[in-house]
């Protein structure tokens, strides 16, 4: 593959532009130390007639958030016939859709939260479930639009209600699920660790804690005992497959230990177009298993086809 003209898709118009466009540099610059062409293309809504100008060989697909990771991007390249990575049309549509993933991850044996689905105008003043819960967009990435309303909240969070919200009307409402985040990650048909995210000066694992130097610690492997470890391995395995992912996947859980907790393993979403940034969770998971940076895009490019 080395040689062939890869265009790597990056920016965007979604929240989520300032992490794909770290994504995708990161991911250009580490395949043209590979010996590919790479063409950068900050995609708008021209894309489709770009694409069809420039002909690559592969599209590296580092978009994030809506369009990007969605459905919407892989069907253009569908129709184009240009060869991408990451998921397909159908599988990235379901699992941005974090409601109907987590029907079919159900169906597979992949524990998830008690959730409903809710207006945003049509809260009001009383609780869609027992407080403490999590609210959040159903198609949005990044833990953008997440709010945590706590056990004594009187009332639904105040911001819903903001003439300048600035994402879905339609939100999930999850049962709060405390204790550790871990992650971990499929990369074809192979797991990869686990890791033990621990935010820093953040009450959960939000956009900061994410992408901010320092936001968070990386604890890899994972300290936790064989089986559950094995667990969630198991798990995100399950639930790549039961959602038809291809190439990478990241899926992201809570395990509750405390003594006084249930010992609950809930695997909160699964992320088919998981951050490529020098803080991101792949990578990491992947270097840990003797993969660096450079053989990963590899490897991506050379597993990119269509009728993903």
């Amino acid at each position: 593959m080395t040689g062939k003209h890869v265009a790597v898709l990056m920016g965007g118009w979604a929240h989520e532009r300032p992490v794909s466009l770290s994504s995708g540099n990161a991911c250009a610059d580490a395949l043209e130390s590979r010996g590919f062409r790479v063409t950068r293309v900050d995609v708008d809504r021209t894309i489709a007639h770009r694409l069809a100008d420039l002909r690559p060989d592969v599209a590296f697909n580092a978009l994030h958030g809506p369009f990007g990771e969605d459905g919407c991007i892989q069907g253009v390249l569908e129709i184009l016939g240009i060869p991408y990575t990451h998921s397909g049309v159908m599988a990235s549509a379901l699992a941005m859709n974090k409601v109907k993933a987590k029907a079919v991850m159900a169906a597979a044996g992949v524990p998830v939260t008690r959730h409903v689905v809710v207006n945003r105008h049509q809260i009001g003043r009383d609780h869609p479930l027992p407080p403490p819960y999590v609210l959040k967009p159903i198609n949005e990435g990044s833990s953008f639009g997440v709010l945590i309303v706590k056990e004594d909240a009187a009332h639904p969070p105040q911001e819903l209600y903001r003439a300048d919200w600035p994402y879905s009307d339609i939100l999930m409402c999850e049962t709060y699920i405390p204790g550790r985040e871990l992650t971990c990650a499929v990369m074809g048909d192979r797991v990869l660790g686990v890791i033990d995210i621990v935010p820093k000066g953040h009450g959960f694992y939000d956009f900061d804690a994410k992408y901010a130097k320092g936001g968070s610690d990386h604890i890899l492997p994972a300290n936790l005992s064989t089986f559950v470890y094995q667990e969630v391995q198991k798990l995100t395995l399950t639930a790549h497959q039961s959602l038809g992912c291809r190439g990478v996947s990241r899926a992201d859980f809570r395990f509750d230990e405390k003594p006084d907790g249930t010992g609950t393993l809930i695997c909160l979403e699964v992320n088919t177009q998981p951050g490529m940034t020098p803080t991101s969770l792949v990578p990491e998971l992947a270097a840990h298993e003797g993969t660096d940076f450079g053989d990963l895009v590899t490897w991506m490019v050379e597993d990119a086809s269509c009728s993903r």
